[in-house]
């Protein structure tokens, strides 16, 4: 399914996809609507979403982690069998953005048992940072849980960019944690955002 923004409801997890990294540049190099194209990801974008995903964490987290462990992290997270697994799952969505055939950034999320949207993944290319991406793959991917009643995310503790870019969205802080509970990742922040109200 081919969504473009306006069609439904409209960041960066990592370097926050849509974080501007100075408003004046944002404002002048922003992506129209009509030139951004954000769909369900194919088997066919694997390698290019995977190359989007090494070159961001390695934007975001060589200065955190170091570049041996960041390598670590993107050969096992993003490998082309790991993406493929993510694809077609019935509780989610796996996007893409594109502009023309290029991958510009991809967006993932899934409905938890309390019928909240996880954003499970949220990055754009480098170089493509502060155009309005982030922040329209965001929306798109909240806009396919309509009947979700609040939006969450984990986010790297010290990642302050995404940080401020998702409470620019709405989000706050709601605790911290560990990178999916387990002992041996990253301290991460849990925050949710209100979607529907009763």
């Amino acid at each position: 399914m081919v969504r473009r923004p306006g069609d439904e409801g409209l960041g960066r997890q990592g370097q926050p996809a849509g974080a501007e990294r100075d408003p004046e540049e944002e404002t002048r190099h922003r992506v129209t609507p009509k030139d951004l194209i954000i769909r369900d990801a194919e088997t066919a974008d694997l390698p290019a979403v995977r190359s989007l995903l090494v070159e961001t964490w390695h934007d975001a987290y060589d200065g955190i982690y170091g570049w041996q462990r960041v390598a670590q992290i993107t050969n096992a997270w993003h490998s082309l069998d790991a993406l493929a697994a993510q694809l077609g799952r019935d509780s989610g969505v796996f996007l893409v953005a594109l502009l023309g055939e290029e991958v510009v950034g991809t967006a993932s999320a899934r409905r938890e048992p309390d019928r909240a949207a996880m954003l499970t993944r949220l990055y754009v290319s480098p170089a493509r940072q502060g155009e309005g991406i982030g922040r329209t793959l965001l929306q798109v991917a909240l806009a396919c849980f309509p009947d979700a009643p609040v939006a969450r995310l984990e986010v790297e503790s010290q990642n302050e960019l995404a940080i401020a870019f998702y409470e620019r969205m709405g989000f706050f802080l709601q605790r911290q944690a560990r990178f999916d509970g387990r002992e041996d990742t990253p301290n991460t922040l849990i925050m949710a955002k209100r979607l529907v109200t009763i």
